[in-house]
């Protein structure tokens, strides 16, 4: 919802960011409405404005998580290196959001033990988000080396899966060595063909 100059509105920001905060760092169905009206400084009533119901609101969570991820992956693309060394760059950045801190898992791997209906919206918005990444991750291993790409591609995947898994649950230093180690692995494999 945008004001007048066609801006979004403060209140639905505040809402958001409050959300986005609270679901990744604690869960989305621990989460309460009230706890996330409350934080965010709104009544209901604004709540309810911005956002139809929970769902509606953990749907543009999501929403936004993935856009993010999608800008940063452009900005990577933008900088017109080898297909190799803009996935090594993808990797780096995982590598980086494990390190960080308060890194608490993918938000979407989250969202999805979640949210296991496969037709629900919020599964929905994972699987979305999941097919964007891989078929990027199959698109610029084509590039790389002339044997089918998709194999590859779901191996990295796994890796970057396995990684964000378990990135929150010990040292996240040799768990993104390892991850770093399976794509250098697999370009080089790819390279080879």
């Amino acid at each position: 919802m945008t004001n007048v100059q066609g801006q979004v509105s403060e209140a639905r920001s505040r809402l958001l960011a409050t959300a986005t905060r609270i679901f990744y760092a604690e869960g989305i169905h621990s989460v309460g409405v009230d706890r996330i009206v409350a934080e965010a400084k709104v009544t209901r009533a604004t709540l309810y404005r911005h956002f139809p119901g929970k769902d509606d609101l953990i749907a543009c969570y999501l929403k936004e998580a993935d856009q993010a991820i999608r800008s940063q992956a452009a900005a990577v693309a933008a900088k017109g290196m080898s297909a190799s060394d803009t996935l090594w760059a993808v990797a780096e950045s995982i590598a980086e959001s494990i390190r960080s801190p308060g890194f608490r898992g993918c938000a979407f791997l989250n969202a999805a033990a979640e949210y296991p209906d496969p037709e629900h919206p919020v599964h929905q918005a994972v699987l979305a988000h999941r097919q964007w990444f891989a078929q990027m991750i199959t698109d610029l291993l084509a590039r790389v080396g002339d044997t089918p790409a998709e194999p590859a591609a779901r191996h990295l995947v796994l890796l970057r899966d396995g990684a964000m898994a378990t990135g929150c649950l010990s040292d996240p230093e040799p768990i993104c060595e390892t991850f770093l180690l399976g794509v250098e692995g697999l370009l080089r494999l790819r390279a080879a063909a």
